[in-house]
């Protein structure tokens, strides 16, 4: 385990983070909001200088930020972040046009302009979609505007069940080919136990993911507003280090010795290469609407050859999807081993089980001579 020196010069600059040209920064409601949930101004004009002054020593920034539902609470009568998901939604709904409003009076006092980028995992996956959010952040970015991103909790129900938007700030940082992710949070890094532990020590560099092998992560967050825990941002280090983006996690008033390069926080190393966008988000940020069932000469070509699915391998099919849908692939042992976005309804299947593409041409018609899934649309899982 890398100790809090990590065998890195203790008082060197992290290069990973004074070198990023392009950073995201995510920041959770807990790091936004008032002991009785609504959102703190002080706290947000706080943040907004942090972010100006990334943007004045010439970093491109992209901020996703948590705290609508909260902005939301107050105006609704809620004392709380409510229960029910249609209450979440209502929240969600007065609460990102009050917290969009104020960042766009904070950044302006810098001279900045806000653009807001809402997102849902439907938006990310499909083929015709990706590539316009790409666009539009390209764009954004291109004519100096600061976007701020949020899930859709209006109307996005899994992402509200998902809770955080940890996991969406990652797949955010490699959509926009960002240099760096930072997380803030209201704890000021990785602990090898809780820190209220006694004894718990701050990790200051996770090279590989053998270094979280003996770290026992909890899953306790804010109390009250927030939803996320110290696994989510795990899992969004997970993520981003694994597709080549190196990750630090800080506490928010840490945000100006994290920006800077400070050894404060715990830097995640970058461990892997930048992957197709559109897949990454497939394994990451979508809940299957059903499963594929393969033979196990399915599982080779599918896993060992990364060939398309074709109807031949097709055992069977369960759950309710509809062409363009993400389902996952599933052994004869009912284990997944990818998932991918399906060509055909649920209701179609059971006449594709077995066939050949000739067969399915002869007796269904052309239309029906192409892949269950194609391997663009297919990720190993």
């Amino acid at each position: 385990m890398t100790g809090t020196s990590g065998g890195h010069e203790p008082d060197r600059p992290r290069d990973e983070v004074t070198g990023a040209r392009r950073v995201v920064v995510k920041v959770g409601s807990s790091s936004l909001t008032t002991a009785a949930g609504g959102i703190d101004p002080a706290r947000v004009r706080r943040l907004v200088e942090v972010l100006a002054a990334l943007r004045a020593r010439g970093a491109e920034v992209v901020l996703v930020s948590s705290g609508a539902i909260a902005a939301g609470l107050a105006p609704l009568g809620f004392s709380r972040r409510p229960r029910s998901l249609p209450a979440q939604q209502a929240a969600a709904s007065v609460g990102q046009g009050l917290l969009v409003h104020r960042y766009t009076e904070e950044l302006a006092r810098h001279g900045l302009t806000t653009g807001q980028v809402l997102l849902t995992a439907d938006d990310m996956t499909r083929r015709a979609h990706y590539r316009n959010a790409y666009q539009t952040f390209a764009k954004l970015l291109d004519l100096g505007v600061l976007p701020i991103v949020n899930e859709n909790d209006t109307v996005a129900t899994s992402e509200i069940r998902f809770g955080d938007n940890d996991r969406l700030a990652a797949l955010v940082a490699h959509l926009v080919h960002a240099d760096l992710l930072v997380l803030l949070s209201d704890v000021d890094g990785l602990y090898d136990a809780a820190p209220s532990e006694p004894g718990s020590t701050l990790i200051a560099d996770v090279a590989s993911e053998a270094d979280l092998d003996r770290v026992r992560i909890g899953s306790a967050g804010a109390a009250g507003v927030g939803t996320g825990g110290m696994q989510t941002k795990v899992e969004a280090a997970r993520i981003a280090t694994g597709a080549g983006i190196p990750v630090v996690l800080a506490a928010a008033d840490q945000a100006v010795a994290a920006l800077a390069g400070d050894r404060v926080g715990t830097l995640f190393h970058a461990t892997g290469r930048r992957r197709p966008t559109r897949l990454l988000w497939l394994a990451h940020a979508t809940e299957p609407k059903g499963t594929l069932l393969l033979d196990p000469g399915a599982v080779r070509a599918v896993v060992e050859r990364r060939a398309s699915l074709l109807a031949a391998g097709v055992t069977g099919a369960t759950g309710q999807f509809v062409a363009g849908d993400p389902v996952d692939l599933c052994g004869p042992d009912g284990v997944a081993v990818a998932r991918g976005l399906v060509n055909f309804d649920v209701e179609e299947v059971p006449n594709l089980l077995g066939k050949s593409s000739h067969e399915l041409k002869r007796d269904l018609g052309s239309a029906y001579e192409r892949e269950v899934v194609h391997r663009d649309d297919l990720v190993l899982l």
